[in-house]
């Protein structure tokens, strides 16, 4: 089985799946001659919806803890801003079958919880070191001394660097 095979069979990725579809029968019942709400809540709700998967997917393949914590971050506040979205089309006249909203918002409570084991089963001992100091593993500081600096490394060992006898 792929790797890719062996992410689209997670739960968590399952239940993001679902979370486009529930968002994509929820645009349906926005009125179409709301212009405002079809440029932006809709508009935003559905770029939210897609982005949650692909970043997971981006996770899963990345594998180094730093960069799975950065799309961690980025899938949590997609689907904490999909939630308000969808929340707030409460208020908004013309919007009359409301139960989409209370549905999306339970799979993305469920999703949250199936969000917070993922997070917990990465490997923080995988990991290059962040400079920015976003995502590292707790106890190291990017004011700390990459590990990798003692490593020797020539480039002239591993590259052609002819460009003087070229002349």
């Amino acid at each position: 089985m792929s790797r890719l095979d062996e992410t689209r069979k997670m739960p968590l990725m399952q239940k993001a799946e679902q979370i486009i579809k529930l968002t994509q029968g929820l645009v349906q019942i926005v009125p179409a001659d709301n212009e405002f709400l079809q440029e932006t809540t809709v508009r935003f709700m559905l770029e939210n919806a897609m982005i949650i998967p692909a970043k997971i997917a981006g996770a899963e393949a990345g594998d180094l803890y730093d960069l799975r914590m950065e799309n961690a971050a980025i899938i949590r506040k997609a689907a904490r801003e999909l939630y308000v979205q969808a929340g707030s089309l409460r208020f908004e006249e013309g919007i009359t079958d409301k139960d989409y909203i209370i549905l999306l918002r339970k799979e993305i409570d469920e999703f949250r919880l199936l969000f917070i084991d993922w997070v917990a089963g990465f490997d923080m001992w995988n990991y290059i070191k962040d400079e920015w100091g976003l995502f590292n593993p707790s106890g190291v500081s990017a004011h700390d001394k990459d590990p990798d600096d003692d490593i020797p490394f020539n480039p002239e060992d591993f590259f052609d660097f002819d460009d003087d006898e070229e002349n």
